[in-house]
């Protein structure tokens, strides 16, 4: 095994690139779940995400006009779920679950005419003075829109949660929907506009796929990133910049097992492309062991206002 042809810089660059659809869809997650929602139809949002942003990016050329629409599709998809738990009452996991169903058969009708073709994708942008940088400006510096987006996206969630009326509000539904009925608040509105949220990042995470990470369309593509960014948010404790970290974490085992393929590792292959999949339930089996440490306390309880 030759590990001198692992280059760090191109592998802390591509860390941040595999992290980026992972950091999209757990955040919007983490927003949903704060709610007092759960929501298990992330991969069906992502794959849905993945196809309309990439069936929209060739057919105007604009990968930007790609990732707009797919966020308006995972928002529209997830809009279904909200109406299903929130009006109708349906079982949040048995829906969630339906939703992922959905998203797979849905992209994979739509994606046919579009397999084996190219699409455009977004520019690296080079930052001023800071791109410039040996060594950590090829690292961290020289990204496409997208990478940065989705940091400033962990910030501002951040902030809102912590720091804003409208983030404390929609922690006391996630802790005690009916107190929070009690004091005049809409639930069902609220958790239908983090319902939305959700959607819409996950959406954008399958575009990123499709038209940055790997800017073609494959059927199945998200290959259970949407399962990897539920369990991060447990990982994370529901606290936005552990999101952030578990996502570079996980893009950073991904990427580090491709590396070590190219470089000849004396491991079977089988072996290496699981392992950020069996690393992920190794964390989340440590994590139940030490039992509830952050969950909302209405997560998953359904709310009607008549009760």
């Amino acid at each position: 095994m030759d590990l001198s042809s692992i280059n760090p810089v191109l592998l802390i660059a591509s860390l941040m690139v595999s992290a980026t659809p992972i950091l999209l869809a757990a955040l919007g997650e983490l927003v949903v779940e704060k709610s007092g929602v759960l929501n298990l139809g992330v991969e069906g949002m992502m794959i849905t995400g993945a196809i309309c942003g990439f069936a929209i990016g060739v057919n105007t050329g604009s990968p930007v006009l790609g990732f707009m629409f797919s966020a308006l599709c995972g928002a529209l998809l997830s809009l279904a779920f909200g109406i299903l738990t929130q009006y109708l009452l349906s079982n949040q996991v048995a829906t969630g679950l339906g939703l992922t169903l959905v998203g797979l058969g849905l992209s994979s009708l739509i994606g046919k005419p579009y397999e084996g073709i190219k699409s455009p994708t977004l520019q690296k942008m080079e930052l001023p003075l800071l791109s410039d940088i040996p060594i950590f400006g090829k690292m961290f510096f020289s990204h496409d829109p997208m990478v940065y987006f989705s940091v400033a996206l962990v910030a501002a969630v951040w902030a809102v949660l912590k720091f804003s009326r409208a983030g404390l509000i929609l922690r006391a539904v996630g802790e005690s929907h009916d107190a929070a009925h009690a004091l005049g608040y809409k639930v069902v509105r609220i958790r239908m506009l983090a319902i939305l949220f959700g959607g819409a990042c996950a959406g954008l995470a399958g575009a990123y796929i499709s038209l940055v990470r790997v800017p073609q369309w494959t059927e199945g593509m998200t290959a259970g990133a949407g399962w990897i960014a539920l369990a991060i948010v447990v990982f994370a404790s529901w606290k936005p910049w552990r999101i952030l970290i578990g996502a570079y974490l996980f893009g950073g085992v991904t990427v580090l097992q491709l590396n070590l393929q190219a470089a000849g590792a004396k491991v079977p292959i089988e072996v290496l492309s699981m392992s950020p999949y069996l690393i992920t339930i190794t964390v989340l089996v440590i994590i139940s062991a030490r039992g509830n440490h952050g969950a909302p306390a209405a997560l998953g309880k359904i709310f009607h206002a008549s009760r």
